[in-house]
Formats: structure tokens, sequence, C-alpha cells
């Protein structure tokens, strides 16, 4: 346990609102293929669904752009693509972004990919093929580069020895998030380097039955509710409800990634975790407004209009 709390003002006491702070992303990028359908269908069902959209996603790809276009940071993407155009895809959405690629790698599969459908009311369902997500590394380069960053960020659709190799990596005092989606099972391990656990509902009763529970393994948890904003809990203090923002949902897919985006540039820049939060629930409440993952993360100008 690293009984480090999320600071008021970033690790090492610096609160600067008008640095654009460290963040390097650890994971997944898949190219999303998606289709609106009438309604989920159920098992063993044909339905027909409108057309096909392509476009770039997957949960560290997404939230590294929306570190830096939404949250403003000097970010870095650390993750694997394949040898094919869906990589082209992805590295195109991510350099449009502000996003640092120098320490992409490549691998000998195809690149990730994601099958979305999306319902009238714009819930989604997803199934992701891993593919070069299976071959993400922590080398020399990017343990270098972790060791800069003010705030380590990682999700679940990669190796869990990458997570433990990145929160390795990173300098003292220096912040590590996870985001633990896809759901599943921890080792104590990676649990007793965490700094900040960010989970949805259905992902804290997986893990702990309920999310108060969590803080017995990481100093703070914040769990997302979707359109009716997020819950901070920290050690010692009292939990803090951040009210959703009203918007008109298109599509949610990348909203909770946008979310962890803006977070972790929130912290990296120096505010608080409840303050964060409360940028971070704008962030993502915005990115419902319009379809795809990537292409509908706000700027920092957008996120920075409607929280005023």
């Amino acid at each position: 346990m690293t009984g480090r709390p999320v600071p008021d003002g970033r690790a090492e006491g610096r609160k600067d609102t008008h640095a654009a702070g460290r963040v390097v992303v650890v994971g997944s990028a898949n190219v999303d293929l998606a289709v609106d359908v009438p309604r989920p269908p159920k098992a063993g069902e044909t339905i027909l669904g409108d057309r096909l959209r392509r476009s770039p996603g997957g949960k560290g790809a997404n939230q590294a752009v929306a570190a830096a276009l939404a949250g403003g940071a000097d970010t870095t993407f650390v993750g694997a693509l394949g040898e094919d155009e869906g990589a082209d895809l992805l590295l195109v959405s991510l350099g449009g972004a502000g996003v640092r690629t120098d320490l992409v790698q490549r691998a000998d599969a195809p690149t990730g990919t994601a099958f979305i459908t999306v319902a009238p009311d714009g819930e989604n369902a997803i199934v992701v093929a891993p593919g070069a997500n299976d071959h993400v590394k922590i080398g020399a380069a990017q343990a270098d580069r972790i060791a800069e960053a003010d705030v380590v960020l990682a999700q679940l659709e990669i190796p869990l020895d990458v997570v433990a190799a990145a929160a390795a990596a990173r300098r003292s005092g220096a912040l590590m998030v996870l985001n633990a989606a896809p759901s599943r099972e921890l080792p104590d391990s990676l649990w007793q380097v965490l700094d900040l656990l960010v989970v949805n509902e259905h992902e804290a009763a997986d893990l702990a039955g309920e999310p108060e529970k969590l803080l017995k393994r990481v100093p703070a948890v914040v769990v997302t509710l979707g359109g009716e904003g997020c819950v901070v809990l920290q050690r010692d203090r009292e939990p803090v409800r951040i009210t959703g923002v009203g918007v008109d949902v298109v599509d949610t897919t990348g909203a909770g990634d946008t979310f962890c985006g803006v977070l972790a540039a929130a912290l990296a820049q120096g505010e608080n975790l409840p303050e964060a939060a409360g940028r971070a629930t704008t962030a993502g409440a915005l990115a419902v407004t319009k379809p795809g993952a990537q292409a509908a993360v706000p700027t920092a100008d957008e996120v920075a209009g409607k929280t005023s």
C-alpha cells in the first residue's frame, strides 16, 4: 500500500493550474466499428442496424486524447499498434489531438478492434479483439518518459504486468491512476502501488461489493455514475458528490475515457481530487453529445465554457 494521499494540489505540493502538467497514458488502442441498432440484440438474434462507422478508439488512446485535447496536459501515449491501416488511423487521431506518439510500439499482430452497438438512447455494448494491445511493453525509453510524468494513467485492456511495470517506473511523488475497466481481478501487488482507482458502479461491485470497501486497498476512489456525475472517496475524508451535467445524449462511447483523461490532466496541473473530478464530469458529459469516442472529445475551451 502506498499510503500517499491524492493531494490538495499535485504531489510534492505544486499547485499551478496554468502549467500543462505531464501525463503518460499506458493502454490500449483500437479501431472502433460501431453500428446504430434499434435495440440491443437478444442471444441468438440477428437484427438490422444502420450504417457502419469506423473510427479511432481504445480506452488508452481515448484517454490520451482527452488528457491532451480536453485537459490541456503534455500527454504521451504508450501502447502498441499493428503494421496496418488501422494503426495509421489511430496515429493521425492521436497526433491531431497533440498526443506524443514517439513511444508507440509496432507489433506483429493486427491493431486492436472494438465491435460496438449503439442503441437509440446512446447506450452501447462493446466486444474487443485485443490484437496488438496484448504486446504492449515498458522498455527503457517508455520507463524514462514515465519517470518524467506527474500522473501515470492505465486501464485493463492491456496485460496486468504492463500496468505494474508502468507503476514501478514512475518517480517518487507521481500519481498512479488505474481505471479498472474492463472489470477483472487485481493481484495484491498491483493494489499496493495504486494511488487512485476510477471505476463505475458495476466495476466497484465486482472488486469490493461496496465502493467504500475499496478504500481499504487504495487511498482514493472515484466512482463514476454516468449522467448522474460521480462520487469522490478518500481516506479520512467525507465523500464528495459531483453532480452530473445535463446534456442531450447521442452516444456514450468513450465518455468514461474522456472523464479519466481529463481527471489525470487536472491532477497533473495541481487541482485537488474533487476539483479535478468536477472538470472531468463536465468533459465526460460533453463527450456524449457527439457520436464516436475520440471524435467526440471536447476541447479544453469547450470544457471551460461549460464549467464557467
